[in-house]
């Protein structure tokens, strides 16, 4: 089977750091995969927040996560502070996906890098919609949906 390879965009411009838990930890001594993904939910929180959006409520539709990936470059351990980067990308008329690069603060090590591709949601009628304009206005010339 071929690795999964993701490419990442040259800019990103948000950033946060998380610290790695001992909760986060597997029977193997570093951070459990599974967790990975809620660390991305973390930092796509606090990226939403930073813009002054909440994930269920940009004019009244939420977010809903469509797929991930996630591509997995090297242990994190207990202890550790991670900085997740993240930016929107590959807008269409429904979504987007919000890209990460996970690197460990102190040494500058790539931990992960990672994408959710997510869509609009209007969760009163439980169907998909279109990006709300306050949302593209956030993010141009990049937000060009087909």
């Amino acid at each position: 089977m071929a690795r999964i390879k993701l490419d990442l965009p040259e800019h990103f411009p948000f950033a946060t750091e998380l610290r790695v838990r001992i909760t986060d930890i597997n029977y193997a001594g570093h951070m459990g995969n599974d967790v990975l993904l809620g660390v991305l939910h973390e930092a796509r929180f606090r990226f939403m927040a930073h813009h002054g959006l909440r994930e269920l409520d940009i004019e009244s539709l939420g977010l809903i996560v469509a797929d991930s990936v996630i591509v997995y470059k090297s242990e994190a351990f207990v202890g550790e502070t991670l900085e997740v980067a993240v930016t929107v990308t590959d807008f269409n008329r429904y979504g987007c996906d919000f890209v990460y690069r996970v690197t460990e603060q102190a040494s500058g090590r790539e931990v992960a890098r990672a994408k959710t591709g997510v869509v609009f949601f209007d969760y009163q009628k439980r169907a998909v919609a279109k990006i709300p304009q306050t949302f593209l206005d956030l993010f141009p010339p990049k937000a060009a949906p087909v």
